[in-house]
């Protein structure tokens, strides 16, 4: 291990993993709130959707960049994985600060979502190394919690940035935040690939842990069910901006409306880390889907029974229970995909996570091109594809939901940093 004899405590380990993904979100959120800005310097009109693309572009590099860094991560350690990633994020940042059009700045924006694709699978690689079964759920859940600040707080920064200078200064908070989190996960974080888990990076030994994630019907159904979700998720974020400003009318309440719904999330994450030991990975899992489409079919009726334009007070009331909802279903339905990933965990990260985000970032871009100034697409994509994800469940379960996990047992104290 690098700079450092003794590795970090527990709340240090997990500040560090969460604040290490959050550089993730960092690079969208943050952006929001300077659309407005970008389609008017390059030219664009006010109601342009092409804008969108800044957000699918870097969600398909993330996807793609997930690819490598798992059978890598599995062959060369977690450590020297994620620092890869983090120069990549730093230099599609800059270029993307620097892009003079709007093609060139898609063009960043996919270098920048390749790096981000390093963070985003080792983190969740060191918590598959590091955990087991419920306390991966609730470490799991903790890291989300931590990770979900960013939704909260990135907006409004990115709004005062705006405000006070160019929209490329923007993008300089995401390096500026980058270098931090290096320089610290540099002199602080542990490997935690354990050396017989250590892989060749050989195609016959990637493809045959490809097989192992593909031929596991746990892994690859609940996957699944995460890109069902993960597609109207995106949706949300790449469209809540026009639809706040064009169909609600109050573009100016767009960043505080945005942190609220995060905050909402936030606190959704802390309480699955409270109640997970209780009920169950699954069993929570499975119940939240339920109560995630319940509220999903209010949503859509709500939507048909106003032409798609409901008053925003009614349109928050049932959005932020979809968002917490979801927030219960991230982190569940992502430790019961990697269970039994034990020997494959980077590999394992990086394929689901991969198809994950590509699949669902067409899935949200086919619900955003269907925008028409109301909340429609958005509603019917949140229903339609809950749908989905629970037939998939279904189908992995063959019929019999609500199934432990493990036994039922009461809370465990907070998950520790491994010794090292």
């Amino acid at each position: 291990m690098f700079g450092t004899r003794r590795g970090p405590g527990p709340l240090e380990f997990t500040a560090l993993l969460a604040l290490s993904m959050a550089l993730v979100a960092l690079g969208t959120d943050i952006m929001l709130p300077a659309l407005g800005a970008i389609r008017t310097e390059l030219g664009l009109p006010p109601d342009a959707t092409s804008v969108a693309m800044l957000v699918t572009a870097y969600f398909v590099g993330l996807a793609l960049g997930q690819l490598a860094y798992g059978p890598a991560s599995d062959r060369f350690g977690r450590r020297r994985a994620l620092f890869v990633g983090y120069g990549v994020y730093v230099i599609g940042a800059l270029a993307a600060a620097a892009s003079p059009s709007l093609g060139l700045l898609v063009a960043s924006r996919f270098v920048w979502g390749l790096g981000a694709a390093g963070p985003r699978v080792i983190t969740i690689a060191v918590i598959r190394d590091t955990y087991e079964g419920e306390r991966m759920s609730r470490a799991m859940s903790f890291v989300m919690a931590i990770f979900i600040l960013v939704p909260i707080i990135a907006p409004l920064l990115g709004a005062a940035i705006a405000d006070i200078a160019s929209w490329r200064w923007v993008f300089g908070a995401c390096v500026i935040a980058a270098a931090v989190i290096v320089v610290w996960a540099f002199l602080r974080l542990p490997e935690t690939l354990a050396d017989e888990h250590q892989l060749e990076l050989r195609f016959r030994r990637v493809a045959t842990a490809v097989r192992v994630v593909a031929s596991d019907r746990q892994a690859l159904g609940y996957g699944l069910a995460m890109t069902a979700l993960f597609g109207s998720f995106l949706s949300y974020i790449a469209s809540s901006e026009i639809i706040i400003g064009e169909t609600f009318g109050r573009a100016e309440l767009f960043p505080a409306i945005f942190a609220t719904l995060a905050a909402v999330m936030g606190g959704a994450m802390l309480l699955n880390a409270r109640i997970v030991g209780r009920v169950g990975t699954r069993r929570l899992a499975h119940g939240m889907l339920l109560i995630y489409l319940g509220v999903a079919a209010t949503l859509l009726s709500v939507a048909l029974a106003t032409g798609g334009r409901p008053p925003l007070w009614l349109f928050m009331m049932c959005i932020a229970p979809l968002l917490a909802s979801h927030a219960l279903l991230i982190p569940n339905l992502n430790t019961i995909a990697m269970v039994n990933m034990a020997p494959v965990a980077g590999t394992a990260s990086s394929l689901i996570g991969a198809v994950q985000i590509a699949v669902g970032a067409l899935l949200g871009s086919l619900i955003d091109q269907a925008f028409a100034g109301t909340i429609l697409p958005l509603s019917t994509g949140f229903l339609g594809l809950g749908v989905v994800a629970l037939a998939l469940l279904v189908w992995v379960e063959r019929g019999r939901l609500f199934q432990p996990l493990q036994p039922p047992s009461a809370p465990e104290p907070m998950p520790t940093a491994p010794d090292v």
